[in-house]
């Protein structure tokens, strides 16, 4: 009896090593799987962060932290991930552009953010540029007229643990009455004129950013300013964006 007793044991210690060993195999794929693939795009975005943006006159340490903590490979198509700290737009499906990130913190870096902040963007997209904005101030609110951009970007800024972000499917040119008004608003499309509803849905001292001017052409990036109830307009010059689609 001693001698089958003992003989179990062995047979039990084997087992144990060997699901340890295969543990240990495991643990050593995934370290050596993803870490490296974590290090390469911690690495792009420190250097998209330094020469794509703190380069060109971004000094707002905030907006520089928000673009190096947001996962922009993740909110872009797979086929286009390795492009996704380039200094250039990406295709995102259904003839629409992510910004090339410069922009997006140009743009965010435009409205003077700070943390109390509720936010309006139009053209939602990706969802990269509420993502920036999220990491930044209290509330954003997102409105995209492509049902099925919009449906993808909330379910991967879920996804990301995003919880300060409201999504709408509609007519951004309505703006988002019932929730205004608004400390900022960033338009991401070229409207042919500023929507008067947005204009309402200002808050007294905010800031809008939004591209003007015709399809196909070069628009110019305007910069409106509410105080006193007047509108303050300064052209920052000329940019391309993909047009602002209504109902």
């Amino acid at each position: 009896m001693n001698g089958k007793i003992l003989k179990s044991r062995k047979i039990h210690y084997s087992k144990v090593k060997i699901t340890d060993i295969i543990v240990m195999k495991y643990l050593a794929f995934l370290f050596f799987f993803f870490l490296p693939q974590t290090d390469q795009y911690k690495a792009v975005k420190e250097q998209m962060v330094k020469n794509q943006i703190a380069a060109r006159g971004i000094a707002n340490q905030t907006i520089l932290e928000a673009m190096r903590k947001v996962p922009r490979h993740l909110l872009v198509p797979e086929d286009q991930r390795e492009y996704a700290y380039e200094d250039l737009p990406l295709p995102i499906g259904e003839g629409q552009t992510i910004s090339q990130p410069y922009v997006v913190a140009y743009m965010t870096d435009l409205i003077t953010p700070k943390k109390y902040m509720k936010v309006l963007e139009i053209g939602t997209g990706s969802g990269y540029q509420a993502a920036i904005l999220a990491e930044i101030v209290e509330e954003v609110y997102t409105i995209e007229i492509v049902e099925s951009l919009g449906k993808r970007a909330k379910k991967d800024l879920d996804n990301l643990g995003y919880t300060n972000i409201n999504f709408r499917i509609g007519d951004g040119y309505l703006g988002w009455k019932e929730q205004g008004p608004f400390d900022a608003i960033i338009v991401t499309a070229a409207a042919e004129k500023v929507p008067q509803p947005l204009i309402d849905q200002l808050k007294e001292g905010g800031k809008m950013v939004i591209p003007v001017g015709p399809q196909g052409k070069l628009q110019d990036l305007l910069l409106l300013e509410k105080s006193n109830g007047q509108i303050k307009i300064t052209n920052l010059g000329p940019v391309r964006f993909v047009p602002f689609t209504r109902k």
